[in-house]
């Protein structure tokens, strides 16, 4: 019976009468589980990490379909805030020399900035890395519970010794980027030094998505109590973050692939 019929019998007008949309029907459901695994263990996974990560277990999903999978299921990456360094105003600067420079092999640029970690047994401790700008490899880091000069000295003795020297070595203004010890080190490697203007984080931005990047996907997550813990965390975080994690910005390499692979490059020409 017709809509116009039925509301003939029943003496009521048509405008009444709307029409009821079906449920839509989940889509992919068999999935699902997968990808909420994935979520959990990894909640810094956007849907493109999510779909690279479900695509290499055999499923075949696009990143639209993860994206609305995930909206269904109010699944969110985890976001950061923003952090800013402090100048120390007694200690020599260096000009910024980074500024339009076209950063096209590894060991060409490396940077470095240290952030701070609170943990309930200890209070407030303070991690420092190197970064290789090109390939976003981290060369070395330490960690320390005093904001002196000698651990972020050590992480950079370290990745020279182990990867060589870089042309130019940016950092913040930090007192302990500008002491003389830690430059002395640069300058007996014939490293140029460079540094961010005052207040200019995006200067020196690879360090600081490191920085959110560590603390959203490890610290926060693990809740570590004591350094021992904090330590053994962060060796096996920066391991699956130099071999295994995918990165947007070097086309879904990791570092270690795109490091390595100029090597190769070089080598075959």
């Amino acid at each position: 019976m017709s809509v116009r019929t039925q509301c003939a019998l029943l003496s009521l007008p048509r405008s009444c009468v709307y029409y009821r949309a079906r449920p839509r029907k989940r889509l992919h459901e068999q999935h699902y589980s997968a990808l909420q695994h994935i979520s959990e263990t990894r909640p810094f996974y956007g849907y493109r990490k999510v779909a690279l990560e479900l695509n290499q277990r055999t499923a075949t999903l696009t990143e639209k379909q993860v994206r609305r999978i995930m909206h269904t299921l109010h699944i969110k990456a985890l976001q950061a805030k923003r952090n800013t360094s402090v100048k120390h105003p007694m200690n020599p600067i260096y000009p910024y020399l980074l500024r339009g420079k076209d950063i096209r092999y590894p060991n060409q640029v490396w940077c470095t900035d240290l952030t701070y970690i609170k943990l309930p047994d200890v209070g407030y401790v303070y991690l420092a890395a190197i970064m290789d700008v090109y390939s976003r490899k981290v060369l070395s880091w330490r960690v320390s519970n005093s904001m002196d000069s000698r651990f972020c000295e050590e992480a950079l003795k370290e990745a020279i010794s182990v990867y060589g020297t870089p042309s130019i070595f940016n950092t913040d203004q930090g007192s302990q980027f500008t002491s003389n010890t830690f430059t002395q080190i640069l300058q007996n490697h014939n490293v140029k030094i460079s540094m961010d203007g005052r207040g200019r984080w995006r200067d020196n931005v690879h360090i600081e998505r490191l920085w959110r990047t560590v603390k959203y996907e490890e610290i926060y997550l693990q809740g570590y109590d004591d350094l021992g813990s904090l330590k053994r965390g962060l060796r096996s975080y920066f391991q699956f973050y130099n071999h295994r994690r995918f990165h947007q910005n070097l086309d879904y390499e990791t570092p270690d692939q795109r490091y390595e692979s100029f090597q190769l490059q070089v080598l075959e020409a």
